[in-house]
């Protein structure tokens, strides 16, 4: 267990260390080596050519570990071919346009918009001092940059409302 957390901190601050323009959303997210559903989910929904584009983004990633708190069957329901558009929506929730740090978030709570299509497309964010949370998801590293934006980690998986 202390091999693994070391292993994961280890790969999280090579990528927090390395140069902006060095990798992409996708690139820094493989190399951290704690987004593996992640990645998987948004190859299946169609959608890591968007995050290794040019276009900047600000990515919420849910780490393996908060995959993992959903429902039993839940990811592997969503990777279903047939699931691929409700998979690409909660996706697409947990990004926003532009390239937003955390000290870019007001004080106190903020709706932000994700690039989600129709319904409930805004994400509920609460700064106070150095803590952010997202839809209640915790952001346990905030501003690992990448060449076309920004990730922070959070906790859980967000699910949009509508």
């Amino acid at each position: 267990m202390r091999k693994t957390v070391f292993a994961a901190a280890a790969a999280l601050a090579f990528v927090i260390s390395s140069p902006a323009s060095a990798a992409n959303i996708v690139q820094t997210a493989a190399s951290a080596g704690q987004f593996n559903t992640l990645l998987a989910a948004a190859k299946a929904a169609g959608l890591a050519g968007a995050l290794s584009g040019n276009t900047k983004l600000t990515v919420f990633a849910p780490t393996d570990a908060a995959f993992a708190k959903l429902p039993k069957g839940t990811v592997e329901n969503l990777l279903k071919p047939e699931n691929r558009d409700q998979l690409a929506d909660l996706l697409k929730y947990h990004v926003v346009a532009g390239e937003v740090n955390a000290a870019d978030i007001p004080l106190g709570v903020t709706q932000v918009p994700t690039i989600k299509e129709g319904g409930d497309t805004k994400v509920i964010t609460t700064r106070w001092g150095n803590n952010v949370t997202v839809d209640f998801a915790r952001v346990t590293t905030a501003d690992i940059q990448t060449s076309n934006g920004v990730i922070h980690v959070i906790d859980k998986v967000l699910i949009p409302t509508n």
